[in-house]
């Protein structure tokens, strides 16, 4: 299987947590005025439903059996108003309601877009993007049910509940009795399928989060896939992560339907006691006709209300499982966040210094140990060594985005972990080998360096890195839509439009980490006098693997095993013969063996 997404904790709960269910709800504080407004639609529509059986009981014992038409005919009139007004508080209660839900999952949604966005590296590092996106989508949209059902049927069907038990009770206070006797068999059986149904929607939505975590890897990589000739077990691999996602939906769903059986068994039960009971009350004139027709709409009316409740914890049961992974996320800190005391970081010269650093990813492995720089402001400094010794891992943490283990990183005097991170990175640049752009225009893409640039400035940044020309040569320019990921244009492009965008935010210490990988030599070539240009002046860290491309550093620094093995400009070090004399001379023997074949294969 070519793509392995590893299954979220399996870790399930029993029961509905009341701190859960407390905390959505507080989601419901800021639209008190709207929920008065719902509430007091409720009310008319409740008192217009408990009205109706008695009203039934008036017609059939004073109006039918005395064959008053015209009393029957104003009975109705009544009827037909009072229900009316209740069909239109009902509209109006739909569309509060609505409004209500919508707001409240666009907060969520908003709120948990805004929290992801401030996670540190590692949570993205051990979660798909797949994963992430369905906390946003799916899990957010699954809670529109309980904010709206929470208010329309909860509480009103509470309400009924109890009302309509005391009217039962006062109309026959023994034909009420005898119409509950099933209730508490129903709230058993509720409580028995609620426990184990739970567990269903859990591992349910962990599926569904497996399933949209394959589907948008499989679809980034469309192309690896289809290069390795993958499709097929790949296909495979989709189908029984699918096959899973349907068990365990239909295994949830199996458990759930239970819920109607149970309640329907109740109320068809109770109605068959009130009739059996009824039928022999009213032979001994203990009641009248009305009252057991009144009766039975009333049991009838307690029972829909159960029903409802019973549906709107069925869906509470299943919606939790969503509530749970989100506030999962909501509840993750940032391992990389400001402290409290933490201050603005002043405009900066762009001095860095490490100071006896060590950093682990895992806690155990140590990737830069005991590590001393000092590199004063304006000096452009190279690291070179082998990959995976630690080259990226400093740069990150001049940028913060990681901490480190011991140590301290300053910049100007400063401990990068006692100043906000908006202020240090705001005055940092950082173009990657991994070249991201997001949908939309080369213009646009460009700007986000400095969201306030001209088109002036834009062009000129493009200028400099020797994007210009065949940004202009597109039909439509700078507007030139690039699509998702700049799918439209080259690798090398892709990275001249990056790299224009972290020089447009002129920033005093700018980070190239194997930014040139993709641009080929003839462009690479073009760039060198404009990057010259630009470096001069700034801080600046570079990671080449091309070493050529480094030469003309101020000094270089060789990382070797976490440790500063060699540092000093080009001519010195390798006038040393060390381990930076090797690389280089072993690049330079290859690219020199690439190039006697290739003229022999051309000629």
């Amino acid at each position: 299987m070519p793509i392995n997404i590893v299954a979220e904790d399996e870790k399930t709960e029993d029961s509905i947590s009341s701190k859960l269910i407390i905390r959505l709800m507080r989601y419901l504080k800021p639209f008190k005025r709207e929920i008065a407004t719902a509430l007091l639609m409720i009310g008319v529509i409740t008192v217009a439903g408990l009205l109706n059986p008695y009203f039934m009981k008036i017609g059939i014992d004073s109006y039918i059996k005395a064959r008053n038409v015209k009393g029957i005919l104003v009975l109705g009139g009544i009827m037909a108003v009072v229900n009316l007004a209740a069909m239109l508080c009902m509209a109006v209660r739909i569309r509060v309601m609505s409004r209500i839900s919508n707001n409240i999952l666009m907060t969520i949604r908003q709120q948990l877009y805004e929290h992801i966005q401030g996670l540190s590296f590692a949570f993205f590092d051990s979660r798909p993007a797949g994963k992430i996106l369905a906390r946003i989508i799916g899990d957010v949209n699954s809670l529109g049910s309980v904010f709206t059902g929470s208010i329309t049927n909860l509480i009103p069907d509470s309400i009924t509940i109890i009302a309509v038990t005391v009217i039962l009770l006062v109309l026959n206070w023994k034909l009420g009795l005898i119409s509950l006797i099933s209730l508490p068999f129903m709230c058993a059986a509720m409580f028995f399928i609620q426990t184990r149904s739970r567990k269903k929607w859990q591992l349910f939505r962990k599926k569904n989060s497996n399933l949209n975590a394959f589907t948008h890897e499989a679809f980034s990589g469309m192309r690896t896939i289809q290069s390795f000739v993958a499709e097929k077990s790949t296909a495979e691999a989709f189908d029984n992560m699918l096959t899973e996602h349907r068990e365990s939906f239909v295994r949830a769903v199996r458990l759930s339907d239970l819920f109607w059986p149970v309640v329907e068994l109740s109320w068809g039960f109770g109605m068959i006691l009130v009739y059996a009971a009824g039928i022999g009350m009213v032979n001994t004139g203990e009641i009248t006709i009305g009252l057991i027709v009144a009766f039975t709409g009333y049991v009838s009316m307690f029972w829909g209300p159960v029903r409802n409740i019973g549906n709107f914890y069925n869906q509470l049961v299943i919606n939790m499982a969503a509530a749970d992974r989100i506030f999962e996320i909501l509840d993750t800190r940032p391992e990389i966040s400001d402290r409290e005391a933490s201050s603005e970081l002043p405009p900066i010269e762009g001095n860095v210094r490490f100071e006896n650093v060590s950093f682990s990813y895992n806690g155990s492995d140590l990737v830069l140990e005991d590590v001393n720089i000092d590199i004063p402001a304006g000096e452009t400094v190279a690291l070179v060594g082998p990959t995976g010794v630690g080259k990226t891992t400093i740069v990150n943490l001049v940028s913060r985005f990681y901490d480190v283990c011991s140590g301290r990183v300053l910049i100007d005097g400063h401990d990068v972990r006692d100043v906000t991170i908006e202020s240090l990175r705001g005055q940092m640049g950082i173009m990657t080998q991994d070249t991201f752009l997001f949908s939309g225009t080369i213009r646009d893409n460009i700007r986000y360096g400095r969201l306030d640039a001209t088109d002036q400035e834009i062009e000129e940044a493009a200028k400099t890195v020797c994007a210009h020309d065949f940004i202009t040569k597109m039909a439509k320019g700078y507007d030139t839509d690039v699509n998702e990921r700049g799918s439209r244009l080259s690798s090398g492009q892709r990275q001249l439009i990056a790299l224009a965008r972290a020089l447009l935010a002129d920033p005093r210490i700018l980070i190239l980490d194997e930014a040139t990988a993709s641009i080929d030599t003839h462009t690479e070539r073009l760039i060198q006098q404009g990057l010259r240009r630009l470096l001069k002046g700034r801080t600046s860290f570079v990671i080449a693997h091309r070493l050529s491309t480094i030469q003309s550093a101020d000094r270089i620094i060789v990382i070797d095993r976490g440790k500063i093995a060699e540092t000093g400009p080009h001519s010195e070090l390798m006038a040393a013969e060390g381990i930076y004399h090797n690389l280089f001379t072993a690049q330079y023997r290859y690219l020199e063996d690439g190039a006697h074949l290739k003229e022999r294969q051309t000629g």
